[in-house]
């Protein structure tokens, strides 16, 4: 359906130019939306995609296990979209102190996106709402070290930003204006919040990326942070348990899909057309997600048998391929802090799970070896 306008443009000056800016009208749309039977069908499958997935959450030995791995792997994702080169054995070789070859700020950003996402799922699991406090103090944590560092992390910006192009005047699209960010958000924030009408949390989710990244209130990190939002909302709206949904690599595969969407929302007012291309995402990327977390479950179960049969070493080797599970990367001091064993039981233990073909060492050194939990680690990266 087009709309007549879903905000205005307003003049801004930036650089000794002036320019047409976008401030968009507050959420939901009017007209609300009427979804045609396609679409309400679209949305129904997304729905019960999502179910699938929230209930296979209930059937891993440990959703905390399965979910550190599956946030890194995010994380890696949604930084690959802003040019980052690491991957996510270089972000887990960073986090072991173990990163040789890797651009420091590419592994760093993706390392700030893992810490925002934990605290912003922490702060809500403490009663905190899905604020603009919390989505600030997320940003912080986004820019806090790398190349962004001195973009003003946590702060809304005071100066005009733009999205394509070299400046202002040959962009692709101009945000609201500084002036007018703190309006928007506020609106934002009322409308997460069911101000004025209560919004399903499918519909909410599909209509707020488009808002925040319309509104584009940062510097810098608005692509990560939008994307993040999105599976916070689910899980606040308790759609989700646990944050098992992310869309960006169906962002990053139809790339231009995705930006021609947007633009045509704010041209023209066809939230219909974006919201069939959303709900198609989360359709697909449940089932891709439900279909990861039962392999990675199937091969932790069938290792386990394996490991069971071991004899005298299988209790240690029991605890040490757990932990794995959470770090398929992984030292014998790494893996002798997280599961309590000394360091001769972890060594005995991962040379077990090498004559089993479960763990192999990656880096060739008698000192510092790293090693890799191999099938784990490749269902991850599929």
């Amino acid at each position: 359906m087009l709309r007549a306008s879903t905000g205005q443009y307003v003049t801004a000056a930036v650089g000794g130019e002036s320019v047409r800016a976008f401030v968009p009208d507050p959420l939901p749309p009017k007209p609300p939306l009427q979804p045609d039977d396609a679409l309400a069908h679209q949305l129904e499958r997304a729905n019960v995609a999502l179910g699938r997935l929230d209930g296979v959450a209930l059937s891993l030995p440990s959703t905390q296990l399965f979910l550190y791995s599956y946030v890194r792997k995010e994380a890696v994702l949604s930084s690959q979209i802003e040019g980052t080169q690491s991957s996510l054995s270089d972000l887990m070789l960073f986090e072991l102190d173990e990163a040789p070859g890797v651009p420091f700020d590419d592994v760093i950003e993706v390392s700030n996106y893992v810490a925002a996402m934990e605290h912003g799922l922490a702060r809500i699991r403490d009663g905190m709402p899905l604020s603009n406090r919390l989505i600030r103090e997320m940003h912080a944590l986004l820019l806090d070290r790398g190349r962004s560092h001195g973009k003003a992390p946590g702060e809304f910006r005071r100066s005009q930003n733009w999205i394509g192009g070299t400046r202002p005047g040959d962009a692709r699209f101009v945000p609201p204006p500084q002036t007018h960010v703190e309006d928007c958000m506020s609106a934002l924030e009322r409308f997460l919040h069911n101000d004025p009408v209560r919004t399903p949390a499918l519909l909410k989710s599909a209509l707020a990326h488009v808002q925040f990244e319309t509104i584009h209130p940062f510097l810098d990190g608005n692509g990560r942070l939008g994307r993040l939002l999105i599976t916070m909302l689910l899980c606040v709206e308790g759609v989700l348990r646990e944050p098992l949904l992310y869309l960006s690599l169906y962002f990053k595969q139809h790339r231009s899909r995705y930006y021609e969407l947007l633009d045509s929302v704010r041209r023209t007012g066809d939230w219909e057309e974006w919201v069939a291309f959303f709900a198609e995402g989360v359709e697909l990327t449940a089932r891709e997600a439900f279909t990861v977390a039962q392999s990675l479950r199937d091969l932790g179960m069938a290792d386990r048998l394996r490991i069971q049969a071991l004899g005298r070493i299988a209790g240690s080797a029991l605890r040490v391929h757990e932990a794995l599970q959470s770090r398929p990367l992984a030292t014998i001091a790494s893996m002798s802090g997280s599961t309590g064993l000394s360091v001769p039981a972890v060594t005995a233990s991962m040379s077990a799970l090498g004559a089993l073909g479960i763990v192999r060492e990656v880096t060739g050194r008698k000192r510092g070896r790293v090693f890799e939990y191999r099938e784990y680690l490749q269902l991850l990266q599929a």
